[in-house]
């Protein structure tokens, strides 16, 4: 990561990166959290404990990673497949996380997909899907 102002979110540096990518240039901004708009609305379309179903705001998306990358430590994303839609204002990737939870050590390997609304070169709109039970299953594991 570039910046030490995000080193409280290094544990989830492999997706932020993906997503960088993933945008290229129709974005500004060198991290995730520096491409995000601050009114955004990050949407999750799926239940899951502790995770609200939407997140407003950077500062809210921010305080919610920070959470995540207390639990979990991603040590790569990949399989990334990227579809450009509406002129490139819409972005839909697919990709994977692959990872430890950090308090069993258990492994974490996940699918999402995410359709990404830019508005003014900034994410405005993030609507996700993951693999729910993959999650749950990493989770729930006891240490081996």
């Amino acid at each position: 990561m570039p910046d030490a102002d995000y080193a409280a979110y290094d544990g989830a540096a492999p997706y932020f990166d993906l997503v960088r990518g993933a945008l290229g240039d129709r974005v500004d901004g060198a991290h995730f959290f520096d491409v995000v708009a601050d009114d955004i609305i990050y949407e999750v379309l799926y239940d899951f404990p502790g995770w609200p179903r939407i997140v407003r705001g950077r500062a809210e998306l921010m305080e919610r990673f920070a959470g995540y990358s207390q639990h979990i430590a991603l040590d790569a994303a990949d399989n990334l497949v990227a579809h450009g839609a509406d002129d490139g204002r819409v972005v839909v990737i697919e990709y994977q996380v692959h990872g430890t939870i950090l308090a069993t050590g258990v492994r974490y390997d996940n699918r999402f997909a995410s359709i990404i609304r830019i508005e003014n070169r900034k994410i405005a709109h993030w609507r996700d899907y993951m693999d729910s039970l993959a999650a749950w299953n990493a989770l729930t594991a006891r240490a081996p």
